[in-house]
């Protein structure tokens, strides 16, 4: 198929930007807006990002000029006539999303590709509501579309062949990385990204850790770019809500489940970075994410000058006692000698209190976990016990702030913070293996370019070992007895066989 014009239909960030890409591909492009405002508003927002790019130096004004010649505004859809494929990037509602199909539907060539940026509704609803449903095909840009490499193609039981492999090959010949998927709710990038999201928005409702020491751990324990809460916020916490909602609608369980802050925050008007407020206050520069400091660094005091390190982690050479020592702090291993602190060299998968009560000062002893991506700056997830003194945990916090760490504070169960952030989330990326429905190659794709991740789900559960993940998440399948956390099956095989992931 020969795909040489398309319409883009509805001209908001997403369909301006999707028109740009295709422009820049050299594309004759009908821009279709009802609303004439909305038309202009729409041009404008292509004249801005063109203007940006020539001031950038990444395009002359001739190139310019080009582009903008192959973009033609319209107000209707009878203008779409001519078009090798048309795609819809209207909002996330199926009963729009099926009026604008009706209109294509009279106004398209009956061979014409109908394509829906949809990023989580069912692409075969979509079709089965058309003349020509094997003509329908998912094509998820993901925003901003002229930087953003990733396009998720998504097949349905319906669509021809002939279609699908069509759509997937103008996406890359607009410079795109395609994965092609079937339609599940959610696709991969939204699939695996949301639970995460609304995993942290439940810890931040239960307090299992404060607002800042969610978004810390994430960024810090785990290498991420932006904190859950942080990214629900740039993101819309109305906009997130919708795609659990129609994730927990297919899926079921725990992990879709829209967390009841969420729900409220939305009925509240507290949508996040567009309406100023959402779980960051943005009217207040303190209390902007990049501001927020953690609670754990709040009354650190003068730090311990002697302290014991015990525990699974504890080693005379261990990184902890290294790094102490080399602050010219006394280091000793036998809790039975005076010291000033007791530290626990925690591991995730084993509880701080057993190690605590085995030193015989549990009032004394906080664990302390080194988490981090390698070469990165180490995070120190700092866990006191139901029998820590206040003077402990400030001590502890002391200890953190002098060796230089960034600290977090963590309940003591399975996991930690890091790791009951990642760890349920890992899971469903190998889930998402097993059950076939994409390759740990294209998940760690969709994640890495899709979502900004530096590194995808299945390539930390490798960089962790795919035993210790395996540990944690029965660690917290049996305290929590919620099959979210079970271990999946193909990650138990891979543990046992001592194989990769993305082997």
């Amino acid at each position: 198929m020969d795909i040489r014009e398309v319409a883009v239909i509805g001209l908001g960030t997403m369909g301006a930007g999707i028109a740009e890409v295709l422009a820049r591909g050299g594309l004759q492009v009908v821009a279709v807006e009802a609303d004439p405002e909305a038309l202009r508003r729409g041009m404008s927002i292509l004249q801005r990002s063109l203007d940006r790019a020539v001031s950038r130096g990444r395009m002359t004004s001739d190139e310019q000029a080009a582009v903008l010649g192959r973009v033609r505004p319209a107000g209707g859809f009878a203008e779409a006539a001519g078009a090798d494929l048309a795609i819809e990037a209207v909002p996330e509602r199926m009963e729009i999303k099926r009026q604008v199909f009706a209109e294509l539907d009279r106004a398209c060539r009956p061979d014409a590709i109908l394509a829906t940026n949809t990023s989580s509704l069912s692409v075969t609803e979509i079709a089965a509501g058309t003349q020509h449903p094997g003509r329908v095909v998912g094509l998820h840009f993901f925003n901003p579309a002229p930087v953003m490499r990733l396009v998720e193609v998504i097949d349905t039981v319906l669509a021809d062949e002939a279609v699908v492999t069509a759509a997937a090959g103008l996406a890359a010949r607009l410079g795109k990385t395609c994965v092609r998927v079937g339609d599940r709710a959610g696709f991969v990038a939204n699939a695996l990204l949301l639970p995460y999201l609304n995993h942290a928005v439940t810890l931040l409702e239960t307090r299992f850790a404060s607002r800042a020491d969610i978004d810390t751990a994430a960024t810090g324990g785990i290498g991420l770019p932006m904190g859950p809460l942080a990214l629900l916020d740039l993101i819309g916490l109305d906009t997130a809500l919708s795609i659990l909602e129609v994730l927990h609608g297919e899926l079921g369980g725990s992990r879709y489940q829209p967390a009841p802050l969420l729900r409220r925050l939305v009925a509240a008007g507290r949508t996040g970075r567009k309406s100023g407020r959402g779980l960051y206050d943005y009217g207040s520069e303190s209390a902007q994410p990049a501001a927020a400091a953690s609670d754990i660094h709040n009354g650190a005091g003068a730090g311990p000058a002697v302290i014991t390190v015990t525990g699974p982690g504890a080693s005379p050479g261990g990184e902890l006692s290294a790094a102490a020592a080399s602050a010219g702090i006394t280091v000793r291993t036998d809790p039975a000698e005076p010291s000033d602190l007791v530290i626990v060299a925690a591991s995730p998968a084993v509880p701080v209190l057993a190690a605590a009560l085995a030193a015989g000062r549990p009032a004394d002893t906080v664990g302390l976990h080194l988490a981090g991506p390698p070469g990165g700056t180490r995070l120190a997830e700092l866990v006191p016990t139901r029998l820590t003194s206040p003077a402990a945990a400030a001590a502890a916090r002391a200890l953190a702030a002098g060796l230089g760490l960034t600290a977090v504070q963590a309940p003591d169960r399975p996991g930690f913070l890091a790791g009951t952030l990642l760890y349920p989330h890992l899971a469903d990326a190998v889930r998402m293996v097993q059950d076939g429905y994409a390759s740990a190659a294209d998940v760690d794709t969709a994640m890495t370019l899709g979502c900004g991740y530096p590194r995808g789900p299945l390539e930390l559960a490798d960089q962790a070992g795919p035993g210790n993940v395996l540990d944690i998440l029965q660690a917290m399948h049996l305290a929590y007895g919620d099959p979210a956390y079970a271990a999946p099956p193909l990650l138990a095989e891979h543990a046992a066989a001592g194989l990769p992931l993305r082997g």
